[in-house]
């Protein structure tokens, strides 16, 4: 999957969180691969000392980190201007950055922190990017999501989980939340020739929990040993990302590389099409 035979020459991929854990691996899986490639985080040492990495593992020059905050609506808004000024393509998007969070927070932009990392940056960035993406055709956009989706269901009432919060139910309800926006999309690109496809990448030993208290941090610690590598996580993404096999395949929920049915309320086109409604008023513009 990740030897180097250029697959990927000339083509332009964005990975969201990637200065660390499967974001990285994955990065790194697409330079390797000749790819040009946009590292996103918000963390500038990690970014630099990834971005370093790379290069000295893959000998590639094209390579660089784009700093940005994807739970800001502002910082999405900035980073889309500034790829689409610079880049007249993109062949990949990889949106991967994501977080669980304890204790209920809320973004720059009042939003519950865990919809608007994990969900809203999600839907804004694609959107801002969307014409250029199209332009590239074919092109793929791959959503990480997780198999905590299926444990979750879409509360209109409470999108911001402002009654009893509870983190893994507001991961769990992110990560359905994207499934419903990637096959959604996945409708709405029907003969552009762009792609889009969700995947759950495992329970990853990464800095996902890291910090929890209670109930969750005790499990998080005692199972960590039985987690994935980032390296074992990334590489459905990475399949995603660059297998002929995947070619115009599209609105498909992936495991272990291979196409899985996700939940049964992930497949509800009605209430896909309301999120996607409320999700516009969110981050309204969109252009």
């Amino acid at each position: 999957m990740t030897s180097s035979d250029k697959s990927m020459q000339g083509k332009v991929c964005m990975v969201t969180g990637a200065a660390s854990g499967i974001g990285a691996v994955t990065a790194q899986a697409l330079a390797q691969q000749g790819a040009t490639v946009i590292l996103v985080d918000r963390d500038v040492e990690k970014g630099a000392v990834t971005i370093e990495q790379i290069k000295q593992q893959t000998g590639s020059s094209t390579v660089e980190l784009v700093l940005a905050d994807i739970s800001s609506q502002q910082e999405i808004r900035r980073l889309a201007q500034q790829f689409n000024e610079r880049y007249q393509r993109l062949d990949v998007l990889v949106n991967n950055a994501g977080a669980m969070f304890p204790e209920r927070l809320e973004s720059v932009d009042g939003i519950e922190m865990t919809f608007a990392l994990n969900y809203l940056g999600y839907f804004l960035l694609t959107n801002l990017l969307l014409d250029t993406l199209k332009a590239s055709a074919p092109a793929r956009i791959i959503n990480t999501s997780s198999r905590s989706h299926a444990r979750a269901q879409i509360n209109f009432d409470d999108l911001e989980s402002r009654s009893g919060y509870q983190g893994l139910a507001a991961y769990g309800h992110s990560k359905l939340a994207i499934v419903l926006f990637t096959y959604e999309l996945a409708r709405q690109l029907e003969g552009t020739g762009v792609t889009a496809n969700a995947l759950d990448p495992g329970i990853v030993a990464t800095n996902f929990g890291k910090g929890s208290g209670g109930v969750l941090g005790f499990i998080m610690r005692l199972f960590r040993p039985a987690f994935l590598s980032p390296e074992q996580g990334a590489q459905t993404g990475i399949y995603l990302a660059i297998s002929p096999e995947v070619e115009g395949v599209t609105g498909k929920y992936f495991v272990k590389c291979k196409a899985v049915l996700s939940s049964p309320a992930s497949y509800d086109v009605t209430m896909a099409g309301r999120l996607w409604a409320v999700s516009e008023k969110y981050t309204k513009p969109i252009g």
